[in-house]
């Protein structure tokens, strides 16, 4: 059974099958997945799925897109949705700085702040960075300590930058770009981190991977990228299987 570390299914794509969608996922071999929100309406979204649904779970956190609209209102109202036992992580949160839909300054700041949050709650968060590597890990370095940990999820970086962030007690996740013919540093990543600090996900409905590419994504879609993985490592899907699902279970505390 895979699990989706990483999915959107709160989102306007989905209002006419969700619950056809989440359904018939244990069925195709997908055991659970992780819902993160983006902002509040959308973290209020994720924990009711996952209060609805068994094989759902939720994390609660704004992303850079949306960190203008942030408040400490907002980080109490964070806090509150995170008191439900289905909320295992503070996600999606960190820097964007190809679309800079919000200031970079204040991406920083409520980034730290959620972190933050992350470490008083005692939760895992999840980490979204694009064109924004050398401050992303100049703020991981200075607020990484034994109590937080976390996932940096659709990992587009560097193999050295990786393991930095592995030293940090992060772990890497891959989605559907890993598939793409294009995406070699993304493979060099994946053909060379170890295996019990990797994770799997398709950030649906976002960048389905190959051959489903240009289509909605789906959980169901992640066998895509634990195959391309397995072919990658010289393994077998099975094993690739088996180790990100119980890495998932690890870091974010699920039984």
């Amino acid at each position: 059974m895979l699990i989706d570390s990483h999915a959107h299914l709160d989102d306007e794509r989905f209002d006419k099958d969700r619950d056809e969608v989440i359904k018939d996922l244990s069925n195709q071999g997908v055991e659970l997945v992780i819902n993160p929100g983006s902002d509040v309406a959308s973290s209020v979204k994720a924990v009711s799925l996952a209060n609805k649904y068994k094989n759902i779970y939720a994390a609660v956190g704004v992303h850079p897109h949306d960190a203008k609209t942030v408040d400490d209102t907002t980080l109490q109202l964070l806090s509150s949705l995170a008191n439900n036992e289905k909320v295992v992580a503070i996600g999606e949160i960190g820097l964007d700085y190809h679309y800079d839909n919000s200031p970079r300054d204040i991406q920083r700041k409520w980034f730290v702040e959620q972190i933050r949050l992350a470490k008083k709650l005692q939760l895992p968060i999840i980490i979204h960075e694009r064109e924004a590597s050398q401050d992303m890990y100049n703020i991981l370095k200075q607020e990484a300590d034994n109590s937080l940990t976390g996932v940096l999820h659709c990992y587009s970086g560097s193999l050295e930058m990786a393991r930095e962030y592995l030293k940090m007690g992060f772990y890497i996740s891959f989605a559907g770009p890993v598939t793409f013919k294009n995406s070699r540093v993304s493979k060099e990543v994946a053909q060379n981190i170890p295996l019990d600090r990797m994770l799997i996900e398709t950030d649906s409905p976002y960048l389905a991977p190959e051959p489903k590419r240009g289509k909605r994504n789906e959980p169901l879609n992640v066998r895509y990228v634990a195959a391309m993985i397995a072919e990658l490592r010289g393994v077998s899907f099975d094993e690739i299987a088996i180790a990100t699902s119980e890495n998932v279970k690890k870091l974010f505390f699920i039984k």
